[in-house]
């Protein structure tokens, strides 16, 4: 299951030394339902790789806000916590997994 991110604790998330992802979406998004199960599905394979977080926009303000979030679903990836690569709307579990492999 991906990891819940918040304002509070969006920083700390931050803070390590394998890549995060995190996928920026709302519960009435008919794109970020579709995706919900491959979010969870690439946290499980993922898992002391890299770090894969959901954040609801519609609970947070400050973390969409800082990163320009206008559209969702929107996955932004980080590695040593810079942003290093952004992906806007729905794709294939397998699209993810390779920009993922790609900051490993």
């Amino acid at each position: 299951m991906a990891k819940v991110i918040t304002d509070a604790n969006f920083a700390e998330t931050l803070n390590t030394d394998i890549p995060v992802v995190v996928d920026f979406w709302a519960t009435w998004c008919g794109p970020c339902k579709a995706i919900a199960p491959i979010i969870d599905e690439l946290a499980v394979e993922y898992e002391g790789k890299a770090l894969v977080c959901k954040c609801n926009v519609d609970e947070c303000d400050d973390v969409p806000m800082t990163y320009g979030i206008r559209s969702i679903p929107t996955l932004l990836f980080f590695k040593g916590g810079e942003l290093v690569d952004r992906h806007v709307g729905a794709a294939s579990k397998a699209e993810f997994a390779a920009k993922i492999d790609a900051i490993l």
